[in-house]
Parts: C-alpha cells; structure tokens; sequence
C-alpha cells in the first residue's frame, strides 16, 4: 500500500468533511440558515432593485467588482496550478529539504508526488469553479443590459428577465464560493505533508472555521439581522 491505515483515514475525513460541508451548506434543510443564503436573498433583490433605476451605472460598477475579484482568484488558482508542477518537476531537492525540516517524518517519493498530485487537482478544481464564476457573472451582466429601461410599471417580461437574472448571480456567486471553499480545504491538505495526524487536526480546524463563519459569525448576525432605525 502506497500509504499507511492512519493516512487513508484521515484522507477519507478531509474528504467527508468537505463534501459534508458542501451538503450542509447547499442542499439540507439547514441551509437557510446560512449566511450564503442570506447573500443569495440579497443577490435576488439587488436585481429587482436594479429594475427600478433609470441610470445602472452602480449596478454596472457591482458587476464589474464581483468579475475582478473572481479573476484574481482564478489566477490564483493558476499559480498554485504552477507551483504544483514546479514541485512535481523538484522532487528530490524538495525531499531533501523537507528531511531537514525538525518536524518532517519519513516520507517516500511516491507518497511526496500522491500528496503534490492531490494539491494540484485541488488546484484545478478551484481554477473550473472560479473561471465558470467569471464567465456566468459575464452572462449575468449581458441579461442585465438586456432589461428595458421602463418609465411606467415594469412589464411581465422585465420582471422575468429580472428573476433569471437574479438567478444566474446567484449561481455564479455559488461557483466563487465553491472555489474559495477548496482554497480553504487546501489549507488543511497542506498538513498532510506533516503527518496524517496534523492533516486531520488541520482538516478539522478549518471545517470548525468554516462551519463558524456560516451560522455563528458576525458577519451572518448583520445579514440576517433586521436592525431598527430609532428615529424612524
């Protein structure tokens, strides 16, 4: 066997730790609770907001702001991509830095490529989400261009090309989180290059981070919150 009982268990808890996140966040019954559904909500409204203005420069603006940050991290993801095959291509200077490491444990170069390999299909899958991201937030701002500029009661047909477009945010905001979300798991695989001990405690951690930012941060209170204006 290429790894020991101990490395494939933790390897089998990093990976229902993120499909099981996954599932929590997007698909059970708890989701609503979420501060990614929060935002979805906001998302819909901002588009029925958008109806409503004559001039959609803000909107514009918005849209042009959620496509660079989703380039940054696709090129990101790009870079990881290429560090991952310069590794690859160094193996054994990096084996032989990493045995000088006061922390590093025998390693094979078998078991060093496998762990680099699993980085950089993390990498990959993070750099699809990330440019299916960009290019639906593309799609997203072309349908916004495509709503009428309507003076009186907006039509049906507005409203519904409003709804798809709301929609079409909203899956594209999905796919960015999706990407950041292998990011962040990435961060807990690295530790796996210490040890399958500290690959579950760092998969743990960042499962406990996550699991806090999406129903028990701050940032979810002040989504989900509707706060009172005391002179109102």
């Amino acid at each position: 066997m290429l790894f020991l009982p101990l490395d494939l268990a933790a390897l089998a808890w990093f990976t229902c730790s993120w499909l099981g996140y996954n599932w929590l966040v997007e698909r059970s019954r708890w989701k609503t609770s979420s501060l990614s559904h929060a935002m979805d909500s906001y998302r819909h409204q901002w588009m029925h907001a958008m109806l409503a203005r004559p001039l959609r420069m803000i909107d514009a603006q918005i849209m042009s702001g959620l496509q660079q940050g989703t380039a940054f991290f696709a090129s990101t993801s790009l870079l990881a991509l290429g560090a991952c095959f310069a590794l690859l291509n160094a193996t054994d200077l990096a084996l032989a830095v990493y045995a000088d490491l006061p922390l590093a444990i025998a390693t094979t170069r078998a078991e060093w490529e496998a762990k680099v390999l699993g980085l950089l299909l993390i990498a990959a899958y993070a750099f699809f989400k990330f440019g299916w991201s960009y290019r639906l937030f593309n799609y997203c701002s072309i349908m916004v261009g495509a709503v009428p500029n309507e003076e009186k009661e907006p039509s049906p047909e507005a409203r519904a090309l409003v709804a798809r477009a709301g929609d079409l945010n909203v899956l594209a905001g999905r796919h960015f989180s999706r990407g950041q979300r292998a990011f962040f798991f990435a961060v807990g695989f690295l530790c796996w290059f210490a040890g399958p001990i500290p690959f579950i405690a760092g998969t743990t951690c960042v499962l406990v981070v996550l699991l806090r930012r999406q129903f028990f941060s701050a940032a979810r209170t002040a989504a989900t919150t509707q706060h009172i204006d005391s002179k109102g």
